[in-house]
């Protein structure tokens, strides 16, 4: 028999998986209040691997202004975040695990226009009073193709 609490703990897993699903959709579609919805008031942001950039703390409005204007450089963008492994930590605190493709075009006269990034998001979330958020984010990139060219003209500006 199915309990009260395994049913709150499938849409508890649910609305995490939505969460990823709203990170991608809000980055690709350029809607930065959706994209964040997904973050508490602070988040740890982590694209050390792969990319070179230091681990920060920051006011995730802070994170949203700094991500826009990268993503915006870039005539699409497509992010696919697959494989959600969820675990709980407690009623409030979980950690997930998911794969992501995120592709990048940019037309440019110097080669390829488009850079994809291979690897996986291990996000830790919170339950917050609207609803589960990302607290911590952290991209391993495994491998890259294409242009990285056009990844770090994004990176720059």
């Amino acid at each position: 028999m199915t309990t009260s609490h395994e049913i709150l703990r499938l849409l508890d897993l649910e609305e995490i998986r939505a969460v990823q699903l709203r990170y991608a959709t809000g980055t690709d579609s350029r809607d930065w209040e959706l994209f964040r919805t997904c973050f508490t008031d602070e988040v740890d942001v982590d694209f050390s691997a792969g990319f070179g950039q230091p681990a920060v703390r920051l006011d995730a409005d802070d994170w949203v202004a700094m991500t826009a204007p990268r993503m915006e450089s870039f005539a699409a963008t497509q992010h696919m975040i697959t494989n959600h492994v969820i675990t709980f930590d407690d009623d409030d605190h979980a950690t997930g695990v998911a794969y992501v493709r995120a592709s990048h075009h940019l037309p440019n006269s110097t080669g390829d226009s488009d850079q994809t990034v291979y690897g996986y998001y291990t996000n830790r979330f919170e339950r917050t009073p609207d609803g589960w958020r990302i607290a911590a984010l952290r991209l391993t990139a495994r491998w890259m193709t294409g242009n990285f060219g056009i990844f770090q003209a994004a990176l720059a500006g």
